[in-house]
C-alpha cells in the first residue's frame, strides 16, 4: 500500500463546514474555557464534551494542562472542568507539581469534596500522595465563616476529607477550628441558605438580610425571583440592587436575572453599569459581530440554568459596547445586518430581534470590513455555513470561504460553546469562553502588540 499520498481526510464542524484542524492543546482549550463540565450543549451531549477533555489531556501533557486548569479557574471563573483536570492529571503523578495544583484551583471549601466525588467517580481508590498534599494544603486556606457555609450533608464531607489528608493546622487556632467542623460545633453563618434551612420565613430573612447589607451580589440576583414570590416590599429588593457591591458580578448575571424579574430591569441596568463604569477604554474603531443563529438561542448553557449562549454572547457584547472608544455592531444568521449600537438591555434586544435561521457569518465579517475597523471582534459558537445561494446552503464548491479575512491582526473569534471544531483560526486569534477576562487578554495582547511595533 502506497503511504506517500495526499490525504484526504478533511476537518468539518458540526456542520459540515471545512474547518482548520486544530492541535490537540487548542482543541482542549476550545472545549474547556466554555465548559460546563457534563452539560449538554446544542451540537453534543455532555458526556461527550467530557470524554473528549480526558483524551486531549494525554496529548496535551501535565505542563500546559495545568496551566489551562489555574486559567479555566482564575479567569474563566469555572469550577468543576478544572477539577476534572486535575483529576485526569493526577494519573500521570508529576509529583510535587499536582499538589501545588490542587492548592491554587481549590478556591471554596466544596471544591474539596467535589474534587473526591470526581476522583471516585469510576469506581473508589486510594489518594495518590500529592493528591493528599494538594488538598490538604488547600484545606488550610478557608476560615470558619467559608467551612460553616459550605459543609454541607453530601455524601462526602468536609470532615472526610480532613481524615483522609491527614492536614496539619497551621496554628493553635485553626486546630481548635477543624475541631469544631469534625464535632459539628462550627459557628452557624448568618446566610439565606442557613436562615431558610432552619425555618425562618422568606419575606422577613430577605428583608433583614438586605437591609443589615449582608445580602451579597450573586445572592441578590440569584434570589429576585424567590424574594418576588416570598412579598419582599419592591423598594427594599430595590435598595438591595442599589448598594450592592459588583465589582466582581459579570454583566451576563443581570441578563439571567432581568429575565424573571422583568419590573427590575432599570435597577438592574444601572447595577450593571456600575460593575463596567471603571473599565478602561480599547481605543480606536471595533466591529462588534454577534452570532443570532439556532444553536446560539435554542439550548441553555447547563441544565440548571435559564440563560442559553445567545444570552452569554449578549452579555460579552454589552461588555465590549461599554469599553471599546468607537462601536459599530453587527449581527449573522442565514444574512448580515448592523445593529444599532446601543448600551446594556437595549443592546441585547436589538441583537435578539435579528435571530434567525443557518449561520453565516461571513456575511456580517463582509459588512465590518467594507465599513473599515480598527479591530473587530466576534462573539459565535463557531458553527457557521458557507453562503446561501437562491435559499440553499452552499457547498464549498460554490464559495470560497467561510468568512473574508479580518482587516486587521486586531481581530478576536471569540468562541461561547465546546464544540469540537469551529472557525476563526488562520488571521484570527481564537478566545475560547465568555468572562470579562477576554477583554483583559485582548487589552493587554494590544499593548504587546504596540510594545514591538
Amino acid at each position: 500500500m502506497r503511504v506517500n499520498t495526499a490525504s484526504t481526510v478533511k476537518t468539518v464542524n458540526q456542520e459540515g463546514t471545512v474547518v482548520k484542524s486544530l492541535s490537540p492543546e487548542q482543541e482542549l482549550r476550545r472545549t474547556v474555557m466554555a465548559c460546563l463540565l457534563w452539560e449538554d450543549s446544542f451540537y453534543e451531549d455532555g458526556q461527550t464534551i467530557a470524554d473528549r477533555i480526558t483524551s486531549l489531556i494525554k496529548k496535551v501533557g501535565f505542563d500546559k494542562t495545568a496551566a489551562m486548569a489555574i486559567e479555566a479557574r482564575e479567569n474563566m471563573k469555572l469550577r468543576h472542568v478544572p477539577l476534572l483536570l486535575a483529576r485526569e492529571l493526577a494519573k500521570m503523578g508529576a509529583g510535587r507539581k499536582m499538589g501545588d495544583l490542587l492548592k491554587r484551583i481549590i478556591q471554596r471549601p466544596d471544591e474539596l469534596t467535589e474534587f473526591l466525588a470526581l476522583y471516585w467517580k469510576d469506581g473508589k481508590r486510594p489518594l495518590a500522595k500529592q493528591v493528599k498534599l494538594g488538598l490538604a494544603r488547600a484545606f488550610r486556606k478557608f476560615d470558619e465563616y467559608s467551612l460553616s457555609k459550605y459543609n454541607q450533608d453530601h455524601a462526602i464531607k468536609l470532615r472526610d476529607v480532613l481524615f483522609m489528608v491527614h492536614a496539619k493546622p497551621k496554628d493553635d487556632a485553626q486546630a481548635a477550628l477543624w475541631k469544631r467542623l469534625v464535632s459539628g460545633e462550627l459557628m452557624p453563618t448568618d446566610t439565606w441558605e442557613v436562615a431558610l434551612s432552619g425555618g425562618a420565613d422568606k419575606k422577613e430573612t430577605f428583608t433583614r438580610l438586605i437591609v443589615e447589607g449582608k445580602l451579597f451580589a450573586l445572592a441578590t440576583l440569584r434570589n429576585l425571583r424567590n424574594m418576588i414570590e416570598a412579598g419582599v416590599d419592591d423598594a427594599v429588593i430595590r435598595r438591595g440592587l442599589a448598594e450592592m457591591k459588583v465589582e466582581r458580578v459579570l454583566p451576563f448575571r443581570f441578563i439571567a436575572a432581568a429575565k424573571y424579574a422583568p419590573r427590575f430591569e432599570p435597577e438592574l441596568e444601572q447595577a450593571m453599569f456600575r460593575c463596567l463604569k471603571d473599565a478602561s477604554k480599547l481605543s480606536g474603531r471595533t466591529a462588534l459581530v454577534v452570532d443570532t443563529s439556532p444553536s446560539m438561542w435554542q439550548a441553555n448553557i447547563s441544565a440548571r440554568s435559564e440563560m442559553n449562549r445567545f444570552e452569554a454572547a449578549a452579555a460579552l457584547a454589552i461588555l465590549c459596547r461599554e469599553v471599546c472608544e468607537d462601536v459599530r455592531v453587527y449581527a449573522f444568521n442565514e444574512r448580515g445586518y448592523e445593529v444599532a449600537p446601543r448600551r446594556g438591555f437595549a443592546l441585547r434586544d436589538a441583537l435578539a430581534k435579528t435571530q434567525g435561521n443557518a449561520s453565516c457569518g461571513g456575511y456580517a465579517v463582509d459588512m465590518a470590513n467594507k465599513a473599515g475597523y480598527d479591530r473587530i471582534i466576534v462573539l459565535t459558537d463557531g458553527e457557521w455555513h458557507y453562503s446561501i445561494i437562491n435559499g440553499r446552503i452552499s457547498g464549498q464548491d460554490d464559495c470560497k470561504v467561510v468568512s473574508p479575512k479580518p482587516l486587521t491582526g486586531r481581530a478576536y473569534m471569540v468562541n461561547v460553546a465546546t464544540q469540537k471544531n469551529g472557525v476563526g483560526y488562520g488571521r484570527w486569534t481564537a478566545i475560547d469562553g465568555w468572562s470579562e477576562a477576554i477583554i483583559e487578554y485582548i487589552r493587554t495582547s494590544e499593548q504587546s502588540l504596540e510594545r514591538f511595533t
